[in-house]
């Protein structure tokens, strides 16, 4: 038995060379140490081994068993290395120029931005931006919002582990890090800093935990606005929208308010729009914004008087305006990196 293990470790090295493809190697897998292969047929004759002498014989078919796979591993190496050569082709000249592929064009989220912050400028805004990791206070505390609302909640937002330091981004050392669930920290962080009048937008990304879908993701982009100001009213802000999205969308876009909440505005209204040339969207009119007159708790939180100051917040999200600027069905077509999607926008 000793001199046929041998043989079977020869034989199976011997084979080796002549297996190209994975059907080859099961093949000689089966003839070796298949059910009825040669080194199962040794292993089955076990029971004919003297006692005493069964140890050793068992240590001994432990090696084979060993060898064999050994040669297994090295051959399927061999075999997938050819796959992964045959599907890249031949090799890449390094000194050859690189295809062209024409043009390249701002992302169609991009675009849309650039667009939102320059309508906004030419009636006095200016953009701000700020951290995408921020902390409770700037994000919620300091927003009015209270410690039971369900955007603070596990389940909604993502926190960061405490014993992560980043930076001088805190007002109270005891809070937690987060990664902001909309832009809105950077209105206070702009109202901290300057003093009224306020009059600025603030894009950037945002992270909630929502399911991705056809029209949600976890990872989005947002702009929000925010005028404060002497005798500012809520005729100023559906003005000022009534002007933005007609400049966006075209001549004709008029907006409408509903009653709503918010806890940073009071009184909170959503905004819906419609436009002739939008009929498509299969509705008279579609929600697109949230907004409302600031919240007298967030100006006392910044060291603003309400008595003296009045203002007005909008959000909207970038990802819901390109949608509908451009009849995209599907969130997720901005992320996927896809070429023939992104060559449309060039």
């Amino acid at each position: 038995m000793e001199k046929e293990l041998d043989e079977i470790v020869a034989y199976t090295g011997q084979q080796a060379d002549g297996v190209t493809t994975r059907a080859q190697l099961e093949s000689l897998k089966a003839e070796v140490s298949g059910p009825n292969g040669r080194l199962t047929g040794v292993m089955q004759g076990m029971k004919d081994v003297p006692k005493e002498d069964r140890p050793a014989f068992g240590k001994r078919i432990n090696e084979v068993k060993q060898a064999v796979q050994a040669i297994f591993d090295g051959i399927l190496e061999t075999v997938e290395a050819s796959e992964i050569a045959a599907e890249l082709g031949p090799a890449v000249d390094p000194s050859l120029s690189s295809a062209d592929f024409g043009p390249g064009s701002l992302h169609p989220l991009t675009q849309i931005r650039e667009e939102i912050c320059r309508i906004f400028k030419q009636i006095g805004f200016t953009v701000a931006e700020g951290t995408e990791v921020e902390t409770e206070y700037y994000c919620f505390d300091a927003l009015n919002t209270p410690d039971n609302h369900p955007a603070r909640d596990l389940q909604d937002t993502f926190y960061l582990q405490d014993d992560i330091a980043f930076g001088n981004v805190s007002k109270k050392t005891d809070e937690r890090y987060l990664l902001r669930t909309h832009t809105s920290s950077v209105q206070i962080r702009t109202m901290l800093e300057t003093e009224p009048p306020v009059r600025i937008i603030s894009p950037g990304r945002c992270f909630r935990r929502d399911t991705v879908d056809a029209t949600h993701s976890a990872n989005f982009h947002q702009v929000e606005g925010l005028y404060v100001d002497k005798h500012v009213t809520v005729r100023d802000l559906k003005a000022t929208l009534d002007y933005f999205f007609e400049q966006l969308l075209g001549k004709g876009t008029t907006t409408r308010f509903r009653p709503h909440f918010f806890p940073y505005t009071e009184p909170s209204f959503e905004v819906d729009f419609s436009s002739s040339h939008l009929a498509k969207l299969g509705s008279d009119w579609v929600e697109i914004a949230g907004c409302g007159m600031v919240e007298p708790e967030v100006f006392a939180a910044v060291d603003y008087d309400p008595e003296l100051y009045s203002g007005f917040a909008f959000g909207m999200g970038i990802e819901r305006i390109a949608m509908i600027v451009y009849g995209i069905d599907d969130i997720r077509y901005f992320y996927q990196n896809d070429h023939r999607f992104l060559k449309q926008f060039v």
